[in-house]
């Protein structure tokens, strides 16, 4: 049931991230939120692996400010990325078509 919890709040953490960073026209409205959720399950998992109880205060700590951090840098990525590839197609067009 915790992993149910970690899980929605690495959503929750996904969406503002997206909200947030610049570029979120260029990059998919579900691309924050669903890397936060995944990212937030995985280190959930690892966490309990690694014998860190579910009660404790850190491994909420550790799993969703992890899970921020995670979907904070592929949106980044993502978005600079798309945005330099919109450029350079807009820069071929203008100089095929004009």
């Amino acid at each position: 049931m915790e992993l149910l919890f970690a899980v929605l709040g690495g959503l929750l953490v996904g969406a503002v991230v997206h909200v947030v960073l610049p570029w979120r026209t260029s990059r998919g409205a579900l691309v924050g939120p669903v890397v936060g959720g995944v990212a937030a399950a995985v280190l959930w998992e690892a966490l309990t692996w690694a014998g860190w109880p579910y009660d404790g205060g850190w491994i909420w700590v550790v799993a969703l400010l992890g899970s921020g951090v995670v979907a904070a840098v592929v949106a980044w990525v993502l978005g600079r990325r798309r945005r330099a590839a919109d450029e350079a197609f807009y820069e071929r067009v203008r100089a095929n078509g004009a």
